[in-house]
């Protein structure tokens, strides 16, 4: 295999969620930079037309698609289109938006409706659609999104901290059941990165605790060893990396991308 040849995803079939910004567009763009053929969803409108002009900037003719991961009916009919646009799903990222920031002892029977869905569910729900192709091609990569949550519970977001990890035994489990038929299941797990979603946690956590929201990522960037949050495109690589040939032999793992935050062991 050569250099170039380990990297190169020309001819596959890629869906990404959650790619109108932030990490899922990054890795939208990795794909798609490895040759890959990209459909990209989110819950539509302005921001994923405007994902979809970027990426048309950058020389990539991808496929915009408008679903709500939170409904099993919609992500039926995602699948399906974006099977049909791309000629097959080889590579899906599985990635969605956070829940709503509380601590435990605040949470309702609302508050966990709303994010098992959104957090959880979708990710089965996905995979269970595009499975049966990459198990008939006896090819296929599995990536989710996850959260360095589901190593290291993070304050004020106990949805997350209990519902992430639960994503990761799922995975785990599936990706024993599959590795024989040439599918590959991993996860990686962002840390504090310079997303929009960073910007809604910093302003929750500053009406919270009385600081302004720049104290607030101040004190995240000190927890960092490395110094700095992530850019979406260092996620958005390692996303890549996982659908590539050069991770062919890499299968149940989490990885994660945060700089050092998590401080035990993997």
């Amino acid at each position: 295999m050569t250099r170039e040849s380990v990297h190169d995803l020309t001819g596959r079939g890629a869906l990404v969620t959650g790619a109108s910004a932030g990490i899922g567009f990054a890795a939208a763009l990795a794909l798609a930079r490895r040759g890959a053929r990209v459909a990209i969803a989110s819950r539509g409108g302005a921001k994923l037309a405007e994902a979809q002009r970027a990426l048309a900037g950058e020389g990539f003719a991808v496929a915009a698609i408008a679903a709500d991961l939170r409904q099993g009916e919609e992500i039926e009919r995602l699948v399906e289109e974006a099977e049909g646009r791309l000629g097959g799903i080889d590579i899906l990222v599985a990635n969605n938006g956070g829940p709503t920031a509380k601590p435990a002892v605040e949470l309702t029977e609302e508050d966990w409706s709303a994010a098992i869905p959104a957090v959880l569910l979708f990710v089965p729900r996905l995979v269970r659609l595009v499975l049966p192709g990459m198990r008939a091609r006896r090819w296929g990569r599995i990536v989710a999104v996850n959260s360095v949550s589901a190593r290291q519970p993070i304050a004020n977001l106990a949805l997350s901290n209990a519902l992430r990890p639960a994503v990761l035994g799922y995975l785990k489990t599936l990706s024993q059941e599959v590795a024989a038929e040439g599918v590959t299941v991993n996860a990686v797990l962002p840390g504090y990165t310079l997303t929009e979603r960073q910007v809604e946690l910093a302003a929750a956590t500053a009406a919270r605790t009385g600081r302004r929201p720049e104290e607030v990522r101040a004190a995240w960037t000190a927890n960092v060893p490395i110094g700095r949050l992530a850019e979406p495109d260092e996620i958005g690589e390692a996303i890549a990396y996982f659908a590539s040939p050069a991770a062919a032999y890499v299968t149940g793992q989490a990885l994660a991308v945060d700089g050092g935050y998590v401080r035990g062991l993997p």
